[in-house]
């Protein structure tokens, strides 16, 4: 558990720089090109033709500062979510597992429960760290020192409610990066709207073009801000659903298999 944090924080912070360098290669060297050569082919076919009305590309549609951070913040969101929905797939293994072999009708005493533990402890050093390893483990330890079953069962539960709270904790981050899309969303559409304004006098000389191009900036950036957040916000939910799943089916396994099995004499 001491050594997660480094490796995770390392995760992130390679996972923000990879996603900095491909989404910045990536507008350098195709979308923003592309983006200016359509828009130049629009004004040469409005200056041709008043009645042309330009198509919406996407490419004019992402390809603005604010849209590229947004995308950086994305996809960044999306590496950190990866590592923990591997983290809890991996917890989930261990539920297939029977960690407490027991014949039918043997139950488990007090004295006991040091072979019990001692098949937990063997477990290799990358498993031993996850949730119900711990649990268990705990739950047998306080068994043997207080010999009361309602004490394990205490400790079971407080267990999985502070791995609850912990999980919950450690998507702080990932609710930020929700967050903080739609507020960049909003500095792009202060940003256009302020040029706009900066370039009243031309539309009153005549010239719309720069308003119109500065009102694009302030709507297409709010547009992707809003959409991407839309989306990151229905994967967090996914993934705090399948983190609650897998603390509930945590405790249901040692309720079942452990719990039920204690016996005092």
């Amino acid at each position: 558990m001491n050594r997660k944090l480094p490796i995770e924080f390392a995760y992130q912070i390679f996972a923000l720089i990879t996603a900095i360098v491909i989404v910045h290669g990536v507008y350098t060297l195709v979308i923003r090109p592309k983006a200016a050569d359509i828009r130049a082919q629009q004004l040469e076919q409005i200056a041709a033709d008043e009645n042309y009305v330009p198509e919406r590309s996407p490419y004019i549609l992402i390809k603005d500062l604010e849209q590229e951070c947004c995308f950086i913040l994305f996809f960044w969101a999306l590496a950190i979510m990866g590592y923990k929905a591997a983290l809890t797939t991996k917890e989930g293994r261990m539920l297939e597992k029977d960690l407490i072999p027991l014949a039918e009708g043997v139950s488990i005493l007090p004295e006991d429960t040091r072979s019990y533990s001692r098949t937990v402890q063997e477990l290799p050093v990358d498993q031993s760290g996850l949730l119900l390893p711990r649990v268990l483990l705990s739950a047998l330890h306080r068994f043997r020192s207080t010999r009361n079953i309602q004490d394990v069962s205490t400790v079971v539960r407080t267990l999985c409610e502070g791995e609850s709270d912990r999980l919950d904790s450690e998507l702080s981050l990932v609710r930020y990066i929700a967050w903080a899309i739609p507020s960049i969303g909003f500095i792009g559409t202060v940003r256009g709207i302020g040029e706009a304004l900066g370039q009243a006098h031309k539309a009153v000389e005549g010239d719309i073009t720069g308003v119109t191009a500065s009102l694009g900036v302030a709507f297409n950036s709010t547009f992707i801000a809003l959409l991407l957040s839309i989306i990151l916000m229905f994967l967090l939910h996914q993934l705090t659903l399948v983190q609650e799943r897998l603390v509930l089916d945590t405790e249901h396994y040692c309720d079942e298999r452990l719990v039920s099995q204690l016996q005092v004499r």
